[in-house]
């Protein structure tokens, strides 16, 4: 979602005259699109802002003008402290509201002294604002809904992009189609909790994610479909049904349990339990048994024990995840969990978290290596680390790296896989 936002903004900003540039010491407006899940993450933007100040202050000895401006959850969740600890700014927009981004840069530029901060949890919704979205690539994100209802302990999400919000059927579809016509030959359908999605179609009636999703399968042009992020218990049978009869969609899923343990999981006020989630699961794969599963997993969440950690163990030694998210537990301020008592020791939460990062790997090298051999479609979507090299995706994420000519990127190309590394596959074009 951060992605899509910033694609967003800086196509706001080309249309406004703007180019992109890759030297900070160039740009005339600068803006942190700001991710507050993990403390490591919000306090980077503080750093990063204090080099951009300087940065700015250069510039003015050259009679240059410099606009530094925050955006994302950050701003939505510490704005008293970006004006405590970064004076300096010059805008801070909320995830909510960047849409206004345009007349904002442009008060600034007419009034230096203008200092504008605007975390309004809005009435309308910021898709009605934001100008028409194209492609910039093979693969497109489109945003389809936004926030969450589901209050997890340990998670800043509710209250930094409020409740959930569903565009409706009619307005996804002629996006995707805009998508798909520019360019696009995959799009992957986001949301904070994607499967919740209530759209209404012209008669006012709610659908949920499956019948939106067969419904961008009959869009001419497109090949692929993907979703993310999941939550297990909004999985139903319909979205189930999907993955055995859309052949547009990736037999890739993103399907987030965070720990193994029910005692931890009932204290994150997630709403399945270790069994629960298994069985989802295994009705996937029986669906479509070439699907592949990744997730997120949490460590050392406030009260987690030895034995609630095996069981974390035990989930993906069951799955046989392909790829995973995992994170040591992360304080956040405002949340429940972050007041729970017996917090995990940094030490135990460092230890386990390599103990589960191991296990993972070797899933994942153990499924690229099956790889090997195979012939594979691959979207390749820019050039490659190397000289003569390109990189792209396979049905499965995974990174795909081979010697190809500049013309194939933004195309799907049948690909051999020669090598595999735990993070990405080396092949040749076929």
């Amino acid at each position: 979602m951060n992605v899509y936002d910033s694609h967003r903004m800086a196509s706001m900003l080309k249309d406004m005259g703007f180019i992109e540039t890759d030297a900070q010491e160039d740009a005339d407006v600068v803006i942190f699109n700001t991710c507050h899940i993990r403390e490591k993450a919000a306090e980077k933007v503080f750093s990063d802002l204090g080099r951009a100040y300087l940065i700015k202050q250069e510039r003015q000895n050259k009679g240059l003008d410099t606009v530094i401006g925050v955006t994302g959850c950050v701003v939505q969740a510490e704005d008293k402290e970006i004006i405590k600890r970064a004076p300096y700014v010059d805008f801070a927009l909320g995830p909510l509201r960047y849409y206004r981004l345009k007349e904002v840069v442009e008060e600034i530029f007419n009034n230096r002294e203008a200092k504008l901060l605007d975390t309004e949890f809005s009435a309308v919704s910021k898709f009605d604002f934001l100008p028409e979205n194209k492609a910039e690539g093979g693969c497109s994100y489109l945003a389809i809904q936004e926030g969450c209802n589901n209050f997890c302990t340990y998670c800043v999400v509710p209250y930094t992009r409020g409740v959930e919000v569903s565009r409706p059927i009619k307005e996804v579809l002629e996006e995707a189609k805009r998508l798909v016509k520019t360019g696009s030959l995959e799009l992957n359908l986001l949301g904070q909790n994607v499967n919740s999605y209530h759209g209404e179609d012209e008669n006012g009636k709610e659908r949920n994610l499956a019948y939106l999703l067969n419904k961008i399968a009959e869009i001419d042009g497109l090949e692929r479909i993907r979703y993310t992020t999941s939550y297990p218990a909004d999985v139903d049978d319909d979205l189930i049904e999907c993955h055995k009869n859309l052949k547009k969609l990736m037999p890739y899923l993103h399907l987030p349990i965070q720990s193994g343990s029910d005692d931890v999981l009932k204290r994150m006020n997630r709403r399945h339990t270790k069994d629960e989630y298994l069985r989802v699961v295994e009705k996937l794969k029986e669906a479509n048994p070439d699907i592949g599963m990744s997730s997120d997993f949490i460590v050392g969440f406030p009260g987690e024990t030895d034995k609630d950690f095996r069981d974390t163990l035990d989930v993906v030694n069951k799955v046989k995840y392909i790829q995973a998210f995992s994170f040591k537990y992360s304080r956040r301020p405002g949340t429940p969990a972050s007041i729970m008592d017996n917090q995990i020791e940094e030490k135990v939460k460092k230890e386990r978290l390599q103990e589960l990062q191991d296990l993972l790997f070797d899933y994942q090298l153990k499924f690229n290596q099956q790889s090997v051999g195979k012939v594979m479609p691959v979207l390749f979507e820019s050039k490659g680390r190397h000289e003569g090299q390109l990189a792209g995706r396979s049905p499965y994420m995974q990174n795909v790296y081979a010697e190809a000519d500049n013309s194939l990127v933004n195309k799907i190309v049948q690909v051999r896989i020669k090598r595999a590394s735990t993070n990405s596959l080396k092949g040749e074009v076929i």
